[in-house]
C-alpha cells in the first residue's frame, strides 16, 4: 500500500481478494468469465492475476519458479483465447484451427516476468484456416492477427492484458504479422541468422492449432540444433551483447541507474552464457536443450559442460536479479529494468522489497552482478598480439615462438594468408584465420616438433572445403589448439583422420572428452538416441560419427598422458561393443519390414580375439562369428519370406556392410569373419546347434583357442546363456595334451613365417610379444582346463592362482598391451619415434628413461618366451 501504487489501486479495486489474500490464501487462477465480452474478462482475470502473483511473491509463498511459470500459464492462456476469439468473431461456426503462436523469450521458457510483454510468432496453415467467402487465407490470417493483438493490448479503466510484441519474426519490416508455416520453415532452414538459432532455445507451441505448431518446431529442430558446432553463431551471441552494452552504456556502470536486464553482469548475460553453451553442445546432447535458464544451467553441469560451482553462482544471481526486477515492475506495472537513480525511488524499491532503504538494496545485488560478469567474460579468448606482415618481424615472432626452422613457418603462413587452398580464399576465411593465428602458432611452437605439427596443419587446410569454423573453434577454444598441436606431432593415425574429418575438435571442446570413457549401457543409449523419424540411413551415420569421436577422443586421452592405455584399451572395445548392439538391432528392424522375423528364433553374435577380449587399440578390426538360435527348417513371417539360414546369411551380411561400410559420416571398423565354423569356406551364419556339432567334432586346436575369448554381445539373456553353455562344455572337453602343444606350436611358426614384426617395438609380433603370450595362455587353458575367462588378464591371474602359468604373465600382460595401444597411435610402424615422441612413451607408461623402457621390454619379453616355450615344450625361438 505505501510503495506500490499500481498494487494500492488493485487492491482497492478487488476488495474480495484483497481479503481472502489477507488470510494466507494464494487463489487458483479463475477461468475467463463467458458472461463478459473476451477482451474484458481477459483484462479482469489479467488485474486478478497481478495482485495474486504479486502479494504472494512479496510474501514468499511463491518462488521465482512459481511466480513466472503463474506469470506464463495466465500468458499462454490470454493468448490462446485471443486467437480462438478472433477466428470465431470472422467464421462461427468454424473449428478454430489453422493459427498457430510460437512463444520465444521468457515465454516460450515459462519464465515471463511481472510486467513482461510476449514475443510470439504466429503461424498459419492455408489449408485448414477458416475464412470468409472470397477471401484468401492470407489476408483472413493477418485481420485474425491484427484482432488477435488488438484484443490483449488494448486499454481501458481496468488495464490491459498483455504487450504484444511481433518483431521476432522474419524480416518484420516486410513481412506480414501472420507467416504461412511452409514460408517461415524455409527461412529457418535456409536464411536465417545466427541469433534466431538462440531465440529459438526457448521456442514453445504456447497457444492456438498446436499441432500446427509443434509440426513447424519439429521441422526447424536441425536448424537450432546443428550436429556441427557453429562457433560464428556463439561470435554473434558475444556480439549482441557488446552491441546492448555500447547503446544502453548508462545502464552498464553498477549502482543506481544501473540496467538489470542488459547490464554488465546482469540477467541477459545469465541467460546468454546458457544459450552459448547450449548452441555449442546442444547438437549432440540432447540433455542439455532445457529452455529455462535455471534449468538449463543445471542440465549443463549435469552433464559437464559447464562447473558446477559456476552454475549455482549464475542460479543464486539469476533468482536475486530477477526478484528485484520484478519489484521495480511492481511499483507502476512499468516493463522497467533500470534501477531508479534519484535516491527517494531508489529507497522506495528497497522498502517494497523489504531491505529497508536502497542502499541495502545496491548492496545485496552488487556481489551477485560481479560474479556474472566475471564468468560472462571469460567467454572471451585472451587477447593476442597479431602476426606481422613483414617477413623479417614474422621470422622474429616465430622464432619467438618455438619454431627452429621460421623459414618453412614464414612460407607457410604467407601461403595461408595468400589464400593459396580454396578454404582460404574468402575475405571471411582470412579475416577469421588472422584472429587464431598468433594463437595457433604460439600452440604449434610449443609442440614437441614444432616443424611436423606445422606441415600437418598446413595438410589439413589443403583438404578442407572451408576452414571458416575450424578457425572460430580454436579462437573460442584456445586451449584445443595446444592439443591438436601435441595429436599432430605424436599420432599420424589422428593426424590423418583430423584432415579427414576437422569437425573431430569438436568432440573434445569440453574436459568430458579426456574423461573415462562411459559404461557399455550409457554408449548404447547414446548411439540409439536419435531424432523422432530418423530412418535407418540417419542411425548408420549416427554410430559412425559418435564412434569416430569417442575413437578419437580416446586417442587424444593417450596423446595427452590423462588416461592409462590400459583403460583406454578397454574403451575402445566398449564403444565396439555398443555400436554392434546399435547397429545390429537397426539392422534386424529394417530387415524384418520386408522379411519378418523367423518365428521362435533370433541372432546371436559373438565377438572374439580383441574384442572378445575387451580389449582393443586404436586400429583393430572386430572378430565376429554369427549365429541363430531355433530351426533352421523355419521360415520368416513377412511379405518376403524367406528360409532360416537364407534370412540369417542376408541378415548377417547387412550387419557387415552396416559396421564396415563408408557413408558420408566416414568409415567404422573392418570386420574378419574367418574365426566361424570351416573358415572363410563356410556359410555366414550357422545355426547354435550346428556351431555346437561342429565345435564338439570337427573343430581345429587353433578355433579352440580363439574360442577361449569368445562371448557373446548381440543377443537375448537366454540366447546368450545358451551358446556360453556350449562354449563353456566345448572347451572343458579332456583334450591329449601333446596334440595341442604340438598343434599350436606348428601353428607359431606358421605365423612367424608369414607374419613377421613390422619393427623393434612390434610388440605384438615380436619373439616374446603378446601373440607368445596368448599362445601360452591358451595352451596352457586349454591343456589344464582352467582360466577360461575371454579378458587375458583375468585368465592369466586364474592360470596363475593353480601354479599352471607364472604370475609374472600378468605383469608382462600389462606392460606388453600398454606398449600396444600407444605404440599403435604414436609409432605405428613400430619403428624407434623422434625424441620427443620417445619422451612422450616413457611419460605415458612411467618409465624412467627411454633406454629403461626398451631394457624393460626387452626382459619382458625374455619372460615370455621362456613361458612359451616352457608351455609348448620347445625353445624360445621361433
Amino acid at each position: 500500500m505505501a510503495h506500490a501504487p499500481f498494487l494500492r489501486v488493485a487492491i482497492e479495486q478487488q476488495p474480495d481478494l484483497f481479503a481472502e489474500l489477507s488470510r494466507g490464501v494464494v487463489p487458483d487462477p479463475a477461468p475467463f468469465d463467458p458472461d463478459l465480452p473476451i477482451g474484458v474478462a481477459m483484462r479482469r482475470a489479467r488485474r486478478r492475476e497481478a495482485l495474486i502473483v504479486a502479494i504472494a511473491d512479496l510474501a514468499g509463498s511463491l518462488d521465482l519458479n512459481g511466480v513466472t511459470r503463474r506469470l506464463t500459464a495466465f500468458a499462454d492462456r490470454a493468448l490462446d483465447a485471443a486467437i480462438r476469439a478472433a477466428i470465431l468473431e470472422r467464421a462461427p461456426d468454424a473449428e478454430p484451427v489453422g493459427l498457430a503462436a510460437i512463444a520465444l523469450g521468457k515465454q516460450g521458457s515459462c519464465e515471463l516476468n511481472y510486467s513482461s510483454d510476449i514475443d510470439p510468432i504466429l503461424l498459419f496453415d492455408p489449408e485448414t484456416l477458416p475464412h470468409r467467402a472470397r477471401e484468401e487465407p492470407e489476408e483472413a490470417a493477418v485481420r485474425i492477427g491484427r484482432r488477435v493483438v488488438e484484443l490483449l493490448q488494448a486499454r481501458d479503466g481496468e488495464g490491459y492484458v498483455l504487450r504484444v510484441d511481433l518483431r521476432l519474426r522474419p524480416s518484420p519490416e516486410v513481412t506480414p504479422i501472420v507467416l504461412p508455416v511452409n514460408a517461415a520453415i524455409s527461412y529457418y532452414e535456409s536464411q536465417a541468422l545466427p541469433w534466431e538459432r538462440a531465440a529459438f532455445i526457448r521456442a514453445r507451441a504456447a497457444a492456438g492449432d498446436l499441432r500446427l505448431g509443434r509440426h513447424f518446431l519439429d521441422a526447424i529442430r536441425p536448424f537450432v540444433w546443428r550436429r556441427s558446432v557453429d562457433f560464428g553463431a556463439v561470435g554473434e551471441i558475444r556480439e549482441i551483447t557488446r552491441r546492448i552494452r555500447d547503446h544502453h552504456a548508462h545502464g552498464q556502470a553498477f549502482g543506481p541507474g544501473y540496467d538489470l536486464k542488459r547490464g554488465r553482469g546482469g540477467i541477459r548475460e545469465i541467460e546468454f552464457f546458457a544459450q552459448i553453451h547450449q548452441l555449442i553442445h546442444g547438437g549432440r546432447d540432447a540433455t542439455v536443450r532445457a529452455p529455462a535458464t535455471m534449468d538449463a544451467l543445471d542440465a549443463l553441469a549435469a552433464a559437464g559442460r559447464i562447473g558446477g560451482e559456476e552454475a549455482e553462482t549464475l542460479k543464486a544471481a539469476y533468482v536475486v536479479l530477477r526478484t528485484a526486477e520484478h519489484r521495480l515492475q511492481m511499483v507502476d506495472d512499468r516493463q522497467t529494468h533500470t534501477l531508479p537513480r534519484a535516491q527517494d525511488a531508489l529507497d522506495n524499491v528497497g522498502l517494497l522489497a523489504g531491505l529497508g532503504s536502497g542502499a541495502s538494496l545496491i548492496a545485496m545485488l552488487k556481489p551477485h552482478v560481479a560474479a556474472v560478469g566475471a564468468i560472462y567474460d571469460s567467454l572471451d579468448p585472451p587477447d593476442t598480439d597479431a602476426l606481422s606482415p613483414d617477413d623479417d618481424s614474422l621470422t622474429a615472432q616465430l622464432g619467438a615462438m618455438g619454431f627452429a626452422d621460421t623459414e618453412t613457418a614464414v612460407q607457410l603462413v604467407e601461403r595461408w594468408r595468400g589464400g593459396s587452398y580454396p578454404a582460404l580464399r574468402s575475405p571471411a576465411a582470412r579475416q577469421a584465420l588472422e584472429a587464431v593465428l598468433p594463437g595457433l602458432m604460439a600452440a604449434l611452437g610449443q609442440a614437441p616438433d614444432p616443424r611436423a605439427a606445422l606441415v600437418q596443419v598446413d595438410t589439413m587446410l589443403s583438404r578442407l572445403p572451408s576452414a571458416i569454423n575450424f578457425f572460430r573453434l580454436l579462437e573460442a577454444r584456445p586451449q584445443l589448439a595446444q592439443l591438436m598441436a601435441t595429436i599432430l606431432s605424436h599420432a599420424p593415425p589422428l593426424a590423418e583422420a583430423l584432415g579427414r574429418r576437422p569437425a573431430l575438435l569438436d568432440g573434445l571442446i569440453d574436459a568430458t572428452a579426456l574423461a573415462p570413457m562411459g559404461d557399455l549401457p550409457a554408449l548404447i543409449a547414446e548411439m540409439g538416441r536419435g531424432e523422432d523419424g530418423d530412418d535407418y540411413q540417419a542411425t548408420l551415420d549416427r554410430v559412425r560419427r559418435i564412434v569416430g569421436e569417442k575413437r578419437f577422443a580416446l586417442g587424444a586421452q593417450l596423446v595427452a598422458g590423462v588416461s592409462d592405455p590400459l583403460d583406454v584399451s578397454h574403451g575402445y572395445a566398449r564403444v565396439a561393443v555398443a555400436a554392434v548392439d546399435v547397429l545390429a538391432a537397426a539392422t534386424v528392424a529394417d530387415f524384418a519390414v520386408a522379411h519378418g522375423l523367423v518365428p521362435d528364433s533370433e541372432l546371436l553374435i559373438l565377438a572374439l580375439g580383441r574384442l572378445g577380449g575387451g580389449a582393443l587399440t586404436h586400429a583393430s578390426d572386430l572378430d565376429l562369428i554369427y549365429l541363430f538360435t531355433g530351426d533352421f527348417a523355419a521360415e520368416s513371417d513377412g511379405p518376403k519370406p524367406l528360409g532360416a539360414v537364407h534370412y540369417y546369411n542376408r541378415l548377417a551380411q547387412r550387419i557387415t556392410a552396416a559396421l564396415s561400410v563408408p557413408t558420408a559420416a566416414g568409415p567404422l571398423y573392418d570386420i574378419d569373419t574367418r574365426l566361424r565354423p570351416s573358415g572363410a569356406q563356410g556359410p555366414l551364419v550357422v545355426s547354435l546347434e550346428g556351431f555346437a556339432q561342429y565345435q564338439r567334432a570337427d573343430a581345429w586346436t587353433w578355433e579352440h583357442m580363439a574360442l577361449t575369448r569368445a562371448r557373446a554381445i548381440f543377443g537375448s539373456d537366454a540366447a546368450r546363456l545358451a551358446v556360453g553353455a556350449v562354449i563353456g562344455d566345448v572347451l572343458q572337453t579332456p583334450r591329449d595334451r601333446g596334440k595341442i602343444v604340438a598343434d599350436a606350436a606348428d601353428m607359431r611358426a606358421e605365423m612367424a613365417r608369414h607374419k613377421p614384426p613390422a619393427g623393434p617395438l612390434d610388440a605384438k609380433l615380436l619373439p616374446g610379444g603378446l601373440v607368445d603370450l596368448e599362445f601360452a595362455v591358451h595352451v596352457a587353458q586349454l591343456t589344464g582346463n582352467a582360466g577360461f575367462d575371454p579378458d587375458l588378464g583375468l585368465a592369466i591371474a586364474a592360470l596363475a592362482e593353480r601354479g599352471i602359468i607364472s604370475a609374472a604373465m600378468g605383469e608382462a600382460y600389462r606392460l606388453l598391451t600398454r606398449m600396444l595401444v600407444l605404440l599403435r597411435l604414436v609409432a605405428p610402424d613400430s619403428q624407434p619415434p623422434s625424441e620427443a615422441t620417445r619422451a612422450l612413451i616413457v611419460r605415458v607408461l612411467g618409465a624412467a628413461d627411454w633406454d629403461t623402457l626398451v631394457a624393460r621390454f626387452d626382459a619382458t619379453r625374455q619372460d615370455v618366451a621362456q613361458c612359451w616355450a616352457a608351455v609348448s615344450g620347445g625353445t624360445d625361438e621361433h
